[in-house]
């Protein structure tokens, strides 16, 4: 099978927050490793990829995300949570098809209805996903948008009295399968999953700061009354969500968009229940994340 090439590569900013087209390349096809570099390259730059009228089967999507690092394998939720997260047609370890459908009333796959929270794809593990790769397999006539957040433009933003406050902290990531409620902490959270990361992150492939928080998982910052838990949270969610660090994806069928999962948080926009939508999701695996 031919390759392509890499002066073939065209990229074009989407927003001025984050986000880009590329065009010039066919997923169906093996990269050349300068390929790789060029798409990479975008990818720090940009932090979200979107490549239009792909025609994509499962395994030409784990072939592409594969060149990007080991593939992730899709967290399995605790015994009493699982309801809320597998589904009948989830037969892939790496896969999870994101999804309203439902075969004989059962699910096929999870976190399918309405909208989502702002959230970092496994951010309650110990290695949080290092990238993460959707593709578009049906849409809703209108919403199920895609929002990306910027968040080492939020941690730029944020005043430097709270950055000095914040700096060796940690924040309790705690995910119970939910879409727009967060995690209740008044009980055993033993079989939940959680972890402790970094409030600000140093990225891995960057050395950049990013601020390390959303709405969805981030419960409480270790070392802090209550009270200011709530209000420091509530500021830190709002910087993170500012319209201004915002990308906001309107899918197309076909469209195959990639995101650094330790520099954007994401969230997903209404759509109506009745309305079919299936997107098919794999991941690359992270590491331990210092400040």
């Amino acid at each position: 099978m031919a390759t392509q090439d890499v002066l073939d590569i065209a990229v074009t900013p989407l927003s001025p927050a984050c986000g880009a087209e590329i065009k010039g390349v066919d997923l169906t096809k093996p990269l050349t490793p300068a390929q790789v570099a060029a798409i990479k390259e975008a990818w720090n730059k940009h932090l979200v990829l979107v490549f239009r009228g792909q025609t994509l089967s499962q395994e030409d999507q784990l072939r592409f995300a594969g060149y990007f690092g080991p593939l992730g394998d899709r967290k399995v939720a605790p015994e009493p949570l699982r309801g809320r997260a597998e589904g009948i047609y989830q037969t892939h370890e790496k896969v999870l098809l994101v999804t309203n459908i439902r075969v004989d009333g059962k699910p096929i796959g999870a976190f399918g209805d309405g909208d989502m929270w702002f959230h970092i794809d496994s951010g309650y593990s110990e290695r949080p996903y290092r990238y993460t790769f959707l593709y578009g397999v049906e849409l809703p006539k209108t919403g199920g948008n895609t929002l990306f957040s910027n968040t080492y433009k939020a941690y730029e933003a944020l005043p430097q009295a709270l950055k000095d406050k914040l700096a060796d902290k940690k924040a309790l990531h705690i995910h119970e399968y939910k879409r727009t409620e967060k995690a209740d902490l008044s009980g055993d959270i033993s079989q939940i999953p959680h972890f402790y990361h970094p409030v600000f992150i140093r990225h891995p492939d960057t050395g950049r700061k990013a601020l390390f928080v959303d709405r969805l998982m981030t419960a409480r910052i270790d070392g802090l009354s209550e009270q200011e838990n709530l209000e420091i949270l509530e500021q830190l969610y709002d910087i993170g969500e500012r319209k201004e660090f915002v990308y906001e994806h309107v899918w197309q069928l076909g469209d195959f968009v990639m995101w650094d999962n330790l520099a954007t948080i994401h969230a997903r926009t209404y759509f109506d229940k009745n309305e079919r939508r299936l997107l098919r999701r794999c991941t690359v695996e992270g590491v331990p994340l210092s400040a």
